[in-house]
């Protein structure tokens, strides 16, 4: 399934760097002159093309949100805090003859050894195990200790495209040249691809990239799915999102959300929309924890609530009622059977 890469690293690489400013374009050209040579070429389509595409980097580096662009829709949150995903999320993009089946990854975790991190680690390297493709972001430029634990994870034998992140926070774009040069010498990787997850042009650039290292087989999901993840999962993410939103750095990353109901009903007249009946639980660590997530008066709970409807309301076409409970749970970030209990792996 999955394909070889060359044994020649220098042979097998190329640059996608538009687009980029007139001046910088040049810099960037004549510096990486030597690096750059045709990328593999296409095969003729025969029919469909389907594969699987792991998106892998450190904590916060922007791999959900290169992830809702590819797919087009907003299916794995996303919050300034790091550790924000905690799952395996298969987000699926149908295009032309080609399917693309995206996995978004926790980032890899190196600063607590508790039993949630274990759980979130072995996530990441479940999901780089068999696929046809490994998108490694960084942000552009840069290149720290917590992105090489990740690129010591990759194997040689499935190849890799370097996403170099955020290229529209780079000041100096000629900087970007010799960066990607050292890049080169850390990893055999098949192409570099300087671009911003926010700019529509450099999304449609790598799906075009990522799409001739599909396999040509059959689609494995219908063409207008997209994920495979299920409403319960996504309305437990999305008050995850919220609940990390709008407490910033004052919440400790172990908090996460339990849901304790889920229930559809159909809708009261012909021509409503559904309606979707849930109930949730918010566990933390401490009582000093709970009293943030309630807030002054219960505003704040309040607020996480109202703007997890708004968003699931959107995304489900349905009419969403929503409990939320905040519940005390010790030390359960570190107790395996009770990390197992709230859903992970």
């Amino acid at each position: 399934m999955t394909a070889k890469k060359s044994k020649d690293a220098t042979e097998s690489i190329a640059v996608h760097a538009d687009p980029i400013e007139p001046e910088g374009q040049s810099d960037l050209e004549s510096m990486l002159k030597g690096l750059r040579v045709a990328a593999p070429a296409d095969t003729p389509v025969a029919g469909q093309r389907c594969g699987l595409v792991a998106i892998v980097g450190k904590p916060n580096v922007g791999k959900s949100t290169l992830l809702n662009a590819l797919v087009g829709q907003k299916i794995s949150i996303t919050s300034r805090k790091a550790q924000t995903t905690r799952h395996r999320i298969t987000g699926m993009h149908t295009q032309g003859a080609t399917q693309f089946v995206f996995v978004d990854t926790p980032g890899f975790q190196t600063r607590h050894n508790n039993a949630l991190n274990r759980s979130l680690n072995k996530t990441v390297l479940g999901a780089v195990g068999d696929v046809d493709l490994i998108l490694f972001v960084v942000e552009a430029g840069m290149f720290n200790q917590a992105d090489a634990r990740v690129l010591a994870l990759l194997s040689k034998e499935v190849p890799t495209l370097l996403v170099a992140n955020k290229l529209d926070q780079v000041t100096r774009r000629v900087d970007i040249a010799p960066w990607l040069q050292d890049m080169q010498q850390r990893h055999a990787f098949a192409e570099f691809v300087p671009m911003s997850a926010k700019n529509a042009k450099d999304i449609e650039r790598l799906l075009t990239i990522c799409e001739k290292y599909l396999p040509q087989q059959p689609w494995w999901y219908a063409e207008d799915e997209l994920t495979d993840r299920s409403e319960k999962f996504l309305a437990s993410e999305t008050v995850r999102e919220k609940l990390f939103r709008l407490t910033g750095d004052e919440l400790p990353y172990t908090s996460t959300v339990v849901i304790d109901k889920f229930e559809e009903e159909p809708p009261a007249r012909k021509g409503h929309k559904r309606l979707l009946k849930i109930a949730a639980t918010i566990v933390v660590e401490r009582d000093t924890h709970k009293a943030m997530v309630i807030g002054d008066k219960g505003e704040r709970i309040k607020r996480i609530g109202t703007e997890t409807r708004v968003e699931l309301e959107k995304l489900m076409d349905a009419k969403v009622f929503i409990e939320l409970w905040v519940k005390v749970r010790s030390g359960w970030a570190d107790d395996e059977a009770r990390v197992r209990s709230f859903g992970y792996e």
